[in-house]
Formats: structure tokens, C-alpha cells, sequence
């Protein structure tokens, strides 16, 4: 499983995946304000928001690249013939999307933060809901890659299915940032938990339907 989510990583840096997300994420926070106008006050109130938004968007990008290629290829069909857990695997490309896009992702935050004019406050508020959000959008991504895999506009109908299951880590997360504080966190946490808990199992259960 180490192999699989390193060999992973390597292809979403190597294809150039986790650049394309940074680059689509601090696309819209240099555009939002061109949309809004410059009021600094209303920057200061939606920004966090946006910063969601973005992320949200910025982890659908990949879908289709995460499940599809291994599935074509046949490799999901020597793990399973080597009798490995399709949970397992699953759960190996949630972690390898997570680390492709989440570091990055976050450290590109403090130059959207200085973009949408969010205070340092905010901005450590927006930090801690990614650490503990982004876990549960790789999750959603992976799942929603292994149920889409092998279907004609895969991405178009990966959107349908991923985003509204991701709006409860939407409100949470800005919701924290709203006024929900520690509480908003906490909410924002245990959605994520329960979501990453039960991702691996979907996208296995998909995978095998995917293989007959």
C-alpha cells in the first residue's frame, strides 16, 4: 500500500495534477475580487468562504484521473487477484490525493488570504477547517472517481455526484469562520471523520462492480 500511494504522488506531480489544482485554486481568489469589487469589509466577510469554495473545486479536478487509469490498465485487477482489500486500495489513493493536493493547497491559502484581505485570525481559522476538512474531499474525490470510472463524461457527472455530497463540509467549514469557532470545527471534524470512515468501502464496492 506504501508503493501504491508513493507510485500515486508520483503521478499527480508528474502529470502535473497538483499543480494545475494550486494554479485553478489562486485563479479564483485573484478573480473573486475583480467580481465583488474592492470592499475591503465584504472581502473580509466572504473570503473565508470563497477559500472553501475554491478548495471544494480545486479537489473535483482530478477525479478522473484517480480510479480510471488503474481500472483500464487492469492494475486493480492484480490486486485483487493477489487478494488485496479494494477498501485497502481505496483507502491508499485517498491518502496519496490527499498529500498530492492538500500541502500545496494550503500553503497557497496565505497568498489567497492576502488576496481576499482575510485577517491572521481568519486565517489560521481557514487553516485548521483544511487540515481537518481536506482529508474528507480527497475521500469524496476518490469515491466519486471509482464510481464515475468507465463512464462517458465522466467529469460532468463526477461534479453532480461529489458536490452535493461535500456541501455539509461547506457550511461547517465556513461556518467556523462565520462565528462558529471551535464549534463549527468540531462539526467541520466529525463530518469529515464519518465521510472518510465510509469512503474507502463506497469506492471499493464501485471498484469491484467496475472489474465485472
Amino acid at each position: 500500500m506504501i508503493a501504491l500511494i508513493l507510485r500515486d504522488m508520483r503521478r499527480a506531480y508528474a502529470s502535473g495534477g497538483a499543480t494545475l489544482i494550486v494554479a485553478f485554486f489562486l485563479l479564483v481568489a485573484i478573480l473573486f475580487p475583480f467580481a465583488v469589487g474592492p470592499d475591503q469589509k465584504l472581502l473580509m466577510r466572504i473570503g473565508g468562504g470563497v477559500i472553501w469554495a475554491a478548495a471544494l473545486l480545486a479537489a473535483l479536478l482530478p477525479v478522473e484521473r484517480l480510479v480510471a487509469p488503474d481500472l483500464d490498465s487492469g492494475t486493480l485487477d492484480q490486486f485483487a487477484v493477489r487478494g488485496a482489500s479494494m477498501a485497502a486500495v481505496a483507502a491508499a489513493k485517498i491518502v496519496a490525493h490527499w498529500l498530492a493536493f492538500a500541502p500545496p493547497l494550503m500553503a497557497a491559502t496565505i497568498a489567497a488570504a492576502g488576496l481576499l484581505d482575510l485577517s491572521g485570525e481568519t486565517l489560521l481559522t481557514v487553516e485548521i477547517g483544511l487540515v481537518l476538512g481536506t482529508p474528507a474531499l480527497a475521500a469524496l474525490a476518490v469515491a466519486t472517481g471509482a464510481l464515475v470510472a468507465g463512464l462517458r463524461g465522466a467529469g460532468a457527472i463526477a461534479g453532480l455526484v461529489m458536490l452535493p455530497l461535500a456541501i455539509p463540509l461547506l457550511i461547517f467549514g465556513a461556518g467556523a469562520i462565520e462565528g462558529g469557532g471551535v464549534g463549527g470545527l468540531k462539526l467541520l471534524a466529525a463530518t469529515s471523520l464519518l465521510i472518510v470512515a465510509g469512503a474507502p468501502f463506497v469506492a471499493a464496492a464501485a471498484i469491484r462492480a467496475g472489474m465485472e
